[in-house]
């Protein structure tokens, strides 16, 4: 009878050890119980079960937006500047594993977090996409710089859809809030914008892009000097072409630490074209940062682009 007893209670606490080990083995992955989801993405359809917690992100977009929507992933590539994370992030991104470059991650890297969803997008990945989505299920947006895609594709594929429309509700009503005071408050609305890169051998324009879509959004024209209103960057080699950066506004961005780039400023600057843009005529012309305007490519990053734009415009938040 007690022998009996005894092998009766010894099966029931091995059944509870298998249970509690087997929920020890799940922890800090999404639960597997809960309903799979289809989520559709540049790259083909992903199956994703429950709400993964364990999240890696290939681009700064969406490392930017996982910090946005209160997620701390377990592993980010490097950032382009700044290394090896912007620092605007560094205090929410602390501890977090590096996984190699946005255009070379570290597969091996990836691997040992155990992720349960990988970011990435088409632009940068698609050629190792199969290799990721061997290791986890991974979804991706078309390009890094479309942040309200990169956004509600989050949302989706992180269970956390209510958060994403937060988020670019909260977008929405800022750019509508943007239009109404610049349409009150300046005179010459709509504007015509430039967004140039000084370097040390040419200039760029920026027209489409992070920054440009940005300003598109806003209401901005682009440089009125250029025909081909959707060539996303105009290389600009020889001083005879400042005549295409004329628009209302110019805002800027360059590379401060190298002397070649700040004297090839100086050069374009101080040249007699230069003087004759419209912009810099008005006293229009802005310098800003170049991870905020051009580099970061997240939700977050617009907004601190926005209120650049409001501040540098005169225009109350």
């Amino acid at each position: 009878m007690f022998r009996k007893s005894f092998l009766s209670l010894l099966v029931v606490f091995s059944i509870v050890l298998l249970a509690a080990c087997g929920n020890n083995s799940s922890e800090g992955k999404s639960d597997s119980k809960e309903k799979a989801r289809t989520v559709e993405s540049a790259i083909g359809s992903t199956e994703i079960k429950g709400t993964p917690k364990r999240v890696v992100t290939l681009y700064q977009g969406a490392t930017d937006a996982a910090v946005a929507m209160g997620i701390k992933p377990v592993g980010v590539v490097e950032s382009w500047l700044e290394t090896p994370k912007y620092k605007y992030l560094r205090d929410d991104l602390k501890d977090v594993k590096i996984v190699g470059q946005e255009t070379q991650p570290n597969l091996e890297e990836i691997k040992k977090l155990n992720p349960d969803l990988i970011i990435a997008s088409k632009v940068r990945h698609e050629q190792i996409f199969d290799q990721l989505k061997e290791i986890a299920p991974t979804v991706a947006t078309e390009t890094v710089y479309t942040f309200k895609d990169t956004v509600k594709l989050m949302g989706e594929a992180l269970n956390r859809e209510d958060k994403s429309k937060e988020l670019l509700t909260k977008w929405n009503d800022r750019v509508a809030d943007f239009k109404e005071k610049a349409q009150k408050n300046i005179k010459n609305w709509p504007m015509n914008v430039a967004v140039v890169n000084f370097r040390a051998d040419h200039a760029r324009i920026y027209q489409t892009g992070f920054a440009g879509s940005i300003l598109t959004e806003l209401g901005f024209g682009g440089p009125k000097n250029v025909k081909d209103k959707k060539q996303d960057i105009i290389t600009l080699t020889d001083k005879e072409s400042i005549p295409q950066m004329n628009a209302d506004v110019i805002y800027y961005f360059m590379d401060d630490q190298d002397k070649a780039v700040e004297k090839a400023y100086k050069e374009w600057t101080s040249h007699p074209l230069w003087k004759q843009l419209d912009a810099v005529k008005a006293k229009q012309v802005y310098k800003v940062d170049e991870i905020t305007w051009n580099m970061a490519g997240g939700i977050i990053a617009a907004n601190m682009m926005l209120d650049d734009i409001y501040d540098r415009l005169g225009l109350e938040k």
